[in-house]
């Protein structure tokens, strides 16, 4: 017997399993951890910068630069624990964008259009790949946190954990941004150039090195650029979060930027670019 063309369909039928959805989520976090884990000069250069800016810079700086009572802190600090959380927002932006460039080669290899053909849905594949690359970032994040306790960085043990929300969500952010960089750019060579051109503005542009207080009294006009970089207020959730306080804040504009970023490479990434990129070459 024919089934009546307006019947419902049964829901399995047209979707997937709950096991479909892990196994694949496990095979692409399997493989960027192997990626990791044979990119060992990765993770050597994500922690040598940071570490530079703190054991060089910050010495270097430390009587220059003075640093008020404000909030988080209760007490004066020491500038080194002042760009802690803007070298943590460092390690996460340049981890962002080394995801995204290995997608970006992905994609010229073909791999990326495998991905992509899956009958999965995109935005699922594309947020796997996503949480892969934030969880590799935050193991970095923590290995800088036991070497910079060794330099008087030392929030209580209970921001450890309580930072890892703040964590989550900054890397989030900054890897949809980087993932949404890469949808746009057409070719290797490109997308180097372009982490530069969106790395240090934004870096350089925050409160990552400086108060907002002085930044505004020595420039209005970069006050301004730093209230609209969304990488300010992610430095200032993960602030806030290591003293165990939440900036409502830069919670609210993370996790609104977040969404918009990802959306945006969602809706831009086309699995058959990498195929018409070499077809133009």
């Amino acid at each position: 017997m024919s089934t009546p063309a307006n019947a419902p369909v049964d829901a399995t039928s047209r979707g997937f399993a709950l096991s479909a959805y892990l196994i694949c989520f496990r095979g692409i976090v399997w493989r960027e951890a192997l990626r990791f884990l044979h990119q060992r000069e990765r993770f050597v250069s994500a922690l040598v910068r940071p570490l530079l800016w703190l054991f060089i810079f910050a010495a270097g700086f430390r009587q220059v630069l003075g640093v008020s009572i404000t909030p988080p802190y209760q007490t004066y600090i020491l500038y080194e624990v002042y760009i802690t959380p803007g070298l943590v927002g460092m390690i996460l932006l340049f981890n962002g964008m080394q995801s995204s460039l290995s997608m970006v080669y992905d994609r010229e290899t073909g791999a990326m259009k495998t991905l992509l053909v899956s009958p999965l849905p995109r935005w699922f594949l594309l947020v796997s790949k996503l949480s892969a690359g934030v969880a590799v970032g935050i193991v970095q994040v923590y290995v800088f946190f036991a070497i910079a306790w060794f330099w008087e960085v030392q929030p209580d043990w209970t921001g450890y954990l309580t930072v890892l929300p703040a964590l989550l969500l900054t890397g989030l952010m900054l890897g949809s941004l980087g993932m949404l960089l890469s949808s746009l750019v057409k070719q290797l060579e490109n997308f180097a150039g372009i982490m530069n051109f969106v790395i240090f503005p934004m870096y350089f542009a925050s409160s990552a090195l400086y108060p907002l207080w002085r930044v505004q009294e020595s420039s209005p006009l970069l006050y301004t650029i730093t209230l609209f970089n969304p990488f300010t207020h992610a430095v200032e959730l993960v602030r806030f979060a290591l003293y165990g306080e939440i900036n409502w804040q830069a919670l609210a504009i993370v996790i609104g930027c977040a969404i918009v970023f990802l959306g945006g490479a969602i809706l831009a990434y086309d699995p058959a670019r990498g195929l018409i990129s070499r077809k133009r070459q």
